[in-house]
């Protein structure tokens, strides 16, 4: 998606521009601020004696990988190669950044941001991912392997990754593959990712036939609506510009994350009788997930049927985790995996030139299917990688300083790693339990 700080310009450097460079700020700030909504949203579906343990799962990565970031994380994504696998450490530290990205893949063939703005906004996408992972292991984790997974993670499998997709050299970027902000690099890498570590830290103690309910569905609705107000900046601010691709991309996600939301709940109301709150926003972070890698390429009325799609065919993933046998504590597969997997695809259908010059015509618009081999190629690479590393990165971690918690502590994490409760009142945790039958 984007080029690397000291790879050859294709014209000479722009003037920095003040507008583009307070839109791309801003829409950092938006992504980081997904982080908490991410928290709530999360916390809100746990048990109440969960709940300090899943907001603090989701904040670590604020620290651990805004450093990781800085010191090698960066320099990996976006340095300079040829083989376009990995970038080097020549910019470890940030040291010697260069001039600003060039950007010839998606809006124009240069950016007139600063590469600080670039690396900043960049690194928000870093911080949210990996904590996408930690719904589908809900109840499991240790702290300080949890840590310990987030450096590693944030170095081996992020960087690479966002290498081969978004910096220029990148191969991904060379065959054709495009991703607009992350259905690949962000929610399909995550979503491996959760299945790796749902294989080494199995499953809760009773699952499947004893199932904590949500202890706060308005929590649940709260950070929904950070997601949603924070996904803004995750998909408008990817072309660096503040344009007319950056309006399109914005409208976009708005339309799908509501179409989605819409067909989530005519969906539960006509299989289990009732169209609830949670089902409603599960639907629409479904839809806002599954628009973001075709955000910047598809026109308003093709982001309508991708939400459509995306309320549909993420809704029947649930059945995924009752097929497999895996405990997807949250649904992070049903709603993140797929749908990152299935907006990938979709680019390869809606891809329109006329919405955006620097993407490419999909099938629908008479450009063939080179560009949805193109997108299938992407994801089997990012998915086989992300999961065999992150698979790898988990076994010796819990080999070593342990990642997996005590299935004893289950019931009572909060205690155990907190030594707080997050409530001092309210019914027993017994009555917010189902026991299926």
């Amino acid at each position: 998606m984007f080029a690397t700080p000291g790879f050859i310009p294709l014209a000479a450097e722009p003037a920095v521009s003040a507008g583009d460079t307070s839109w791309v700020l801003i829409c950092a700030g938006l992504v980081l601020f997904m982080v908490p909504g991410l928290a709530l949203f999360y916390a809100g579906m746990v048990s109440r004696r969960s709940v300090l343990v899943m907001l603090q799962q989701n904040i670590i990565p604020i620290g651990v990988i805004s450093i990781t970031w800085v010191l090698a994380g960066y320099s990996i994504a976006f340095s300079n190669d040829k083989a376009g696998l990995l970038g080097d450490l020549e910019l470890f530290g940030l040291t010697d950044l260069g001039a600003p990205p060039v950007n010839p893949r998606h809006v124009v063939d240069l950016v007139a941001i600063p590469t600080l703005a670039f690396v900043a906004y960049q690194m928000m996408f870093a911080i949210i991912t990996p904590a996408l992972a930690t719904g589908a292991v809900a109840y499991r984790l240790k702290a300080f392997g949890w840590a310990v997974f987030l450096a590693a993670w944030s170095i081996i499998v992020y960087p690479p990754i966002t290498h081969w997709l978004w910096s220029t050299p990148g191969w991904l970027a060379r065959l054709g593959a495009q991703d607009w902000a992350g259905g690949m690099v962000v929610h399909a890498s995550s979503g491996a990712a959760a299945l790796a570590l749902l294989l080494v830290l199995g499953r809760r103690v009773g699952w499947p036939d004893r199932e904590p309910l949500p202890h706060s569905v308005p929590m649940v609705v709260i950070g929904a609506a950070i997601l949603w107000f924070g996904w803004f900046g995750f998909n408008a601010g990817d072309g660096l510009r503040a344009d007319d691709v950056a309006a399109q991309a914005l409208l976009n996600t708005q339309v799908a994350g509501a179409t989605a939301m819409l067909v989530w709940l005519v969906i539960e109301r006509f299989t289990t009788g009732h169209a609830t709150v949670l089902g409603g926003v599960t639907g629409a972070v479904a839809g806002l997930a599954t628009i973001t890698p075709a955000a910047g390429f598809v026109s308003t009325l093709g982001a309508v049927v991708i939400g459509v799609l995306a309320g549909a065919i993420c809704s029947l993933a649930l059945k995924l985790k009752v097929l497999g046998k895996f405990d997807d504590a949250l649904d992070v597969i049903a709603v993140h995996f797929v749908g990152g997997i299935l907006g990938s695809l979709l680019v390869g259908f809606f891809g329109s030139a006329d919405i955006n010059p620097a993407g490419k015509d999909g099938i629908f618009y008479g450009g063939g299917a080179a560009l949805l081999g193109h997108q299938a190629v992407a994801l089997v690479s990012v998915i086989a990688y992300s999961f065999v590393a992150t698979l790898i990165i988990a076994l010796i971690i819990e080999k070593t300083v342990g990642l997996k918690a005590r299935p004893e502590d289950e019931d009572s994490l909060d205690q155990v790693q907190q030594a707080s409760d997050a409530y001092n009142d309210g019914p027993p945790e017994t009555s917010t339990v189902v026991e299926r039958t």
